[in-house]
């Protein structure tokens, strides 16, 4: 494996893509979702990051979703898949790695882009524009609906600790949603209707 890059897991690329565009860097996205915000800055947005995982025969593949979303008025969204040759079989290990690769990309905004990001909101905040960071887990506090949620809580504190806002199912639809419809077939992009 190469040596981890700033900020980054070793031997992973940050390289995102969605079904326009791929090679995309942290800065092309962040370009992306500032380009979005400027159309309307007095507007309320959610910078949404999850991550979903579906385990192969002899590989596991995580998608983690990026989605700026304008509140009630539409959303631009990329993801980054992240593959490894070997089955993750405790679901709480799963659950941990996806929380790990949304907290990765979230710190990664927070530091590079967060203050560029609310600049644009800053002159309409009171007009009502608004914007937050929200990580979505792909976990449920339902004992009886899903096996995940003996790690909830975990999961939460982790994503509180950052100085962000967590989310769980059903309200996780990035994690739970937009990103799990990437993780299917690990070889090949998967088509997605709109977000």
């Amino acid at each position: 494996m190469k040596p981890a890059a700033a900020g980054r897991p070793a031997g992973h690329d940050w390289v995102f893509q969605n079904l326009s565009e791929r090679n995309m860097t942290l800065d092309d996205v962040f370009g992306r979702i500032a380009a979005f915000m400027r159309q309307r800055p007095q507007a309320v947005y959610r910078l949404i990051i999850g991550t979903d995982c579906q385990v192969h025969a002899h590989l596991t593949t995580f998608v983690t979703g990026i989605v700026i979303q304008r509140v009630g008025n539409g959303a631009w969204a990329c993801y980054r898949k992240v593959t490894l040759p070997y089955r993750f079989s405790s679901i709480g290990q799963k659950l941990s790695y996806e929380t790990s690769l949304s907290e990765q990309i979230a710190v990664a905004f927070r530091e590079r882009y967060l203050k560029q990001l609310e600049d644009i909101v800053l002159p309409y905040v009171y007009q009502g524009a608004s914007f937050e960071v929200v990580i979505d887990i792909d976990a449920g506090c339902d004992e009886h609906i899903h096996k995940t949620a003996p790690f909830v809580m975990d999961m939460v504190q982790r994503v509180e600790a950052l100085g962000m806002t967590a989310r769980v199912k059903p309200d996780a639809v990035v994690a739970s949603g937009y990103a799990n419809r990437f993780t299917k077939h690990p070889g090949q992009p998967a088509a997605v209707s709109s977000f």
